[in-house]
């Protein structure tokens, strides 16, 4: 089955079913042209709360169909690739927060969503990177422990001066894991392209940027902005997507780096066994972590949507 025809048969199986599929923005091309709605793990969220379809299909990660059974519990959702994790996501668990609050019981505990529906349990509210300035900015606690990613902590803490931030030593792998030589080479090879680097970077690639945001964040910046060349600091498949979107600019990536392969993991083929029944894996979630996980998530809808 050539790809052309393996997406047909997926389009024709999800419309029969009444299935949505949500991918996020770093999956493979051929899963993104198939896909219902496709976005950051923002984006991806308030679109599960408000879809009408009888069930759902995520391409991404664990923790973002686990976001989405705990926004629509009464539906069934599947995981593509069942060994599709995210490091970061797996990196704290309830014991350790627990120990840290009854350090700083006056703290308002944020959690990037990337975590787990386990640790979202203890926290009060969920930010994304493209929300989680505006959402720590409008809480009205100026101290905050901000989990897990301490990069994207720093990041947010340097637009609110104003709040007494605590981080933790956490992260995603894959951004911090990038330079600013290799960003000084690249921008040696391309003097003329703008830096666009998401705030997972550590803080001396951050400031070196030209602009720091989310995944949509940097896709919107590139698509409108009017520099001809750019440099793309976030997951590879970012620059490949918007060279098909701007056919007329070139955009480099940051890093070879910048692969996540647990976004990798997950195929087409892996798509079409899901749909039919035979491959992936249904999202179980115990109803009292729907219920008290599902708390910083609408907090997170409610301040930052």
């Amino acid at each position: 089955m050539t790809i052309a025809q393996m997406q047909a048969e997926i389009l024709r199986v999800k419309k029969e079913r009444d299935i949505c599929i949500l991918a996020h923005s770093y999956q493979a091309r051929e899963i993104v042209e198939i896909a219902d709605f496709v976005g950051d793990s923002y984006a991806l969220s308030v679109y599960a709360s408000r879809a009408t379809n009888a069930a759902f299909l995520l391409c991404g990660v664990r923790f973002m169909a686990e976001t989405v059974k705990i926004l629509s519990p009464e539906k069934p959702v599947t995981l593509a690739n069942a060994a599709a994790g995210c490091p970061m996501a797996e990196q704290m668990d309830t014991a350790l927060i627990a120990a840290v609050k009854a350090q700083y019981p006056d703290y308002t505990v944020v959690a990037y969503i990337n975590t787990t529906a386990q640790l979202k349990t203890v926290c009060d509210v969920c930010v994304t990177s493209s929300s989680a300035v505006e959402i720590v900015g409008k809480l009205e606690n100026d101290k905050i422990l901000f989990i897990p990613d301490c990069n994207l902590g720093d990041w947010v803490a340097k637009q609110l001066p104003h709040k007494q931030i605590k981080l933790l030593q956490g992260g995603c792998p894959i951004h911090a894991a990038v330079n600013l030589r290799e960003l000084d080479a690249q921008k040696a090879l391309h003097p003329n392209a703008a830096v666009l680097v998401h705030p997972e970077c550590t803080p001396d690639v951050v400031a070196a940027a030209d602009y720091v945001g989310s995944t949509s964040g940097i896709m919107q910046r590139a698509t409108a902005g009017t520099e001809r060349e750019y440099i793309i600091g976030t997951e590879l498949s970012i620059a490949e997507h918007l060279q098909y979107m701007c056919p007329n600019k070139r955009f480099w990536a940051l890093s070879k780096k910048l692969l996540c392969p647990n976004m990798k993991l997950t195929t087409l083929p892996d798509v079409l066994a899901a749909l039919n029944g035979t491959g992936g894996e249904a999202i179980a979630l115990d109803a009292d972590t729907l219920t008290q996980a599902r708390r910083c998530i609408d907090a997170m809808i409610a301040l930052g949507g």
